[in-house]
C-alpha cells in the first residue's frame, strides 16, 4: 500500500469547499470522474459507517464500506475503508479485503485570504495508483468549479 497525495487551490472559503465536497448532490457531480452514478449512503459524523457506491455494468451497486475515522468540521476529515460492496452485498472479511482493510483517505482544508488549499492523501494498492493519478486531478477540477460557481 502506498500513500498518494493530491492538492488543489480553490477560490472559495473552506466552509464552502467543505459543503460542496460533502453535499449529496454536488458530491455526485464531482465524483462522477471516478464512476458515473457515484454517491454515498450514510453520514459524515465521526464513527459513522458510510457506503461509497456506484452502479456496475450490470446495474448492481458496488463500492466501498467505510467509516468516518475523524471529522473536524471545515478542517479535516479521515475515511477508513474496511470492505467492499459487490453485487449489492457487503464483504468485510474476505482475504482479498483483509489485504487492504484500514486504508485511509484524508482531506485537509487550509484557508488563507478567502482561498482554500485542499489536500488529499490516500492509501492505494499499486495496481490502482495510475488510475488514481489520472482521475484525482479531474475530480478536483470538478470540485473546484462547483465550489467557485456556487
Amino acid at each position: 500500500m502506498n500513500r498518494l497525495n493530491f492538492s488543489i487551490s480553490i477560490n472559495a472559503p473552506k466552509e464552502k469547499v467543505w459543503n460542496t465536497m460533502l453535499d449529496p448532490k454536488s458530491y455526485q457531480a464531482w465524483t462522477e470522474a471516478f464512476t458515473p452514478g457515484s454517491h454515498y449512503v450514510g453520514n459524515w459524523e465521526k464513527g459513522s459507517k458510510i457506503l461509497f457506491l456506484a452502479p456496475n455494468k450490470s446495474g448492481q451497486m458496488g463500492g466501498m464500506v467505510s467509516r468516518i475515522k475523524e471529522n473536524r468540521k471545515y478542517e479535516y476529515i479521515s475515511i477508513e475503508h474496511y470492505g467492499v460492496v459487490s453485487e449489492d452485498k457487503e464483504d468485510t472479511s474476505s482475504d482479498e479485503v483483509k489485504a487492504w482493510a484500514g486504508a485511509l483517505e484524508n482531506y485537509t482544508f487550509k484557508e488563507s485570504k478567502g482561498e482554500t488549499e485542499l489536500f488529499v492523501e490516500m492509501d492505494s494498492a499499486e495496481e490502482f495508483e495510475d488510475m488514481f493519478k489520472n482521475i484525482w486531478p479531474i475530480a478536483l477540477q470538478k470540485l473546484k468549479k462547483l465550489a467557485e460557481e456556487k
